[in-house]
């Protein structure tokens, strides 16, 4: 549906009434869960020593257990054994049927030699690009696994660049000293020459038409691989095996159906440049428990492709259960975006641990994204040490503002328009925080109905809310250390503030712009407050309700 050339007003409109005939209750619900198939494999097994895999970490192995796995598979499948040993490969290629199994003291080991990658299509942030082959790669098949108490090791720092302020000085002279080339300003360090000029001259790895991976050798050494891509594959179990130091991404399941990860372990540096833990795109039907995951970008993380080309692939990550995982460094601990322009709709996340992570629940878009990421529930969310916001949303991404802060109204409302709602969370601690809340919708497209309660904020600010609709707090306690105001709320409405607790503060709520109304404040004791309330640049007293009594 679009609205070019409509004003504001008009748009919204007409957006709000198609939004209201378009919500339907959610398919899923705490007490009926997304159940997801799991893959059975045959007990045949093979060792990959019998195809003359040696592990004495020098004997290049990728021969031996590709054969492994093309034989088990023709056979109708079965198990593939690594046994204790440095394996050292280059890329591995997966079969239906087949169950990777790497036992404890096995490492699968990639090799740093280039030249076994090969130059493929992939995919890049959502978006078709050259790639360098994946170090474990599957496409269009179905009941694979890899399990076991092995490590998968990608030898990322072969593939990446990495900044002088990300490491100590004794760090950084071994990297200089271990080869590659320097920035100009001798601030960055490059693998390779190749490298720093396709990085200084902003070189695009996207395939565009009449173009193939073939076009990009004179680059090769700029197109990181993703650890593990697994692409349009059906019953899929990841279990037990640690996966770690990848060139860019770590697991980027794609478009794939009955996914399991289970007690995976994922380990990147904090410096890993796009070394997210797992990138679950365009997925229906999957389970991530019993996790473990401390990485150099987003650990869980929700997409579903990059703006009109996410849009026609037009699959969403959906019915997913997140529980019981442990998230320690990380850009977002639990994320959706910003390429969700398939949307994302269904999914569980309860039961999980934030230690240090750079924002907690994390969920970023713009405009031109399009997409709908509705039904997202969380709850028994336990955090500590989180050093920008707990909770974040925010539809500018990437977005500079002017000097004076002023947002941009749009007043187009399109394909391209993210939207956000229809969002429950429930017993959520952090202790230790920038800020408690953060949301910032669009001015054409507010984020709307996010019900929080039941939770506990440990942080320098309370709640800040922008360009927001539909938004409730119940039973929800603010320990801050900035005391005004504990509440800002910009332009937002339809805003429910019960039962907030706090210490004494110098103004309990700010609010500020001309669109503000229908915000209210109830089972609050508001005689802690030395004022209660102020309204500036536009905002009118009447757009808030105050019900005294605790």
């Amino acid at each position: 549906m679009f609205y070019k050339k409509l004003g504001l007003q008009i748009a919204l409109a007409a957006f709000c009434a198609w939004d209201a005939s378009a919500q339907t209750a959610a398919a899923y619900s705490w007490k009926n869960l997304p159940k997801i198939q799991q893959p059975v494999f045959k007990k045949d097994t093979v060792r990959i020593t019998a195809f003359g895999a040696v592990g004495d970490g020098h004997t290049l192995n990728t021969k031996a257990i590709n054969e492994a796995i093309s034989t088990i598979s023709k056979k109708g499948g079965g198990v593939v054994l690594v046994s204790p040993g440095l394996w050292i490969t280059g890329p591995v290629v997966l079969k239906s049927n087949v169950n990777l199994h790497i036992q404890e003291s096995a490492t699968l080991l990639f090799t740093t030699d280039k030249t076994q990658y090969g130059l493929v299509e992939g995919s890049y942030e959502g978006k078709s690009a050259a790639r360098n082959e994946s170090p474990i790669s599957g496409l269009n098949l179905e009941n694979i696994a890899i399990t076991g108490k092995g490590v998968v090791d990608g030898n990322g720092d072969a593939w990446r660049a990495v900044h002088k302020s990300q490491l100590t000085e004794s760090e950084w002279k071994e990297k200089v000293a271990s080869g590659g080339v320097l920035k100009d300003d001798g601030k960055t360090w490059y693998p390779s020459e190749q490298f720093k000029q396709a990085s200084v001259q902003n070189k695009s790895m996207l395939l565009t038409p009449g173009t193939t991976p073939k076009d990009f050798a004179h680059m090769k050494d700029f197109l990181r691989p993703n650890l593990v891509v697994l692409n349009n594959c059906k019953k899929v179990l990841l279990e037990g095996v640690t996966f770690q130091n990848s060139g860019a991404w770590c697991l980027h399941p794609l478009m794939c159906e009955d996914l399991t990860m289970r007690n995976v372990r994922v380990k990147n540096p904090d410096y890993a440049h796009n070394g997210d833990g797992m990138d679950i795109e365009s997925c229906k039907n999957f389970l991530i428990e019993g996790c473990v995951l401390d990485v150099g970008d987003d650990a869980i993380c929700i997409k579903s492709g990059k703006d009109e080309e996410g849009r026609k692939r037009g699959k969403p990550t959906e019915n997913g259960v997140i529980r019981n995982n442990i998230i320690y460094k990380g850009h977002g601990a639990f994320v959706i975006g910003s390429e969700m322009s398939g949307g994302a709709r269904n999914i569980f996340i309860e039961n999980c641990t934030f230690m240090g992570t750079d924002k907690g629940l994390r969920f970023k878009s713009v405009r031109g994204r399009g997409g709908l990421v509705e039904n997202i529930y969380a709850r028994n969310i336990f955090m500590r040490d989180i050093v920008q916001e707990a909770i974040f949303f925010d539809m500018y991404y990437f977005v500079k503002f002017a000097t004076d802060g002023v947002r941009d109204m749009s007043p187009v409302v399109n394909e391209g328009t993210p939207v956000f709602r229809n969002m429950q969370f429930e017993n959520i601690v952090c202790n230790g925080a920038q800020k408690g809340v953060f949301i910032r919708g669009l001015p054409e497209m507010p984020i709307r109905n996010i019900t929080m309660k039941n939770m506990t904020l440990s942080a320098d600010k309370g709640i800040e809310l922008t360009d927001a609709d539909q938004i409730s707090f119940d039973n929800v306690q603010l320990i801050t250390k900035q005391v005004s105001p504990i509440i800002f709320s910009d332009n937002s409405t339809n805003i429910s503030l019960s039962g907030i607790k706090y210490d004494s503060s110098d103004l309990l709520i700010s609010v500020t712009g001309e669109r503000s109304k229908n915000l209210k404040i109830d089972k609050t004791d508001l005689s802690k407050s030395k004022k209660v309330a102020q309204f500036e640049k536009g905002a009118e007293e009447k757009s808030l309700t105050l019900v005294k009594g605790k």
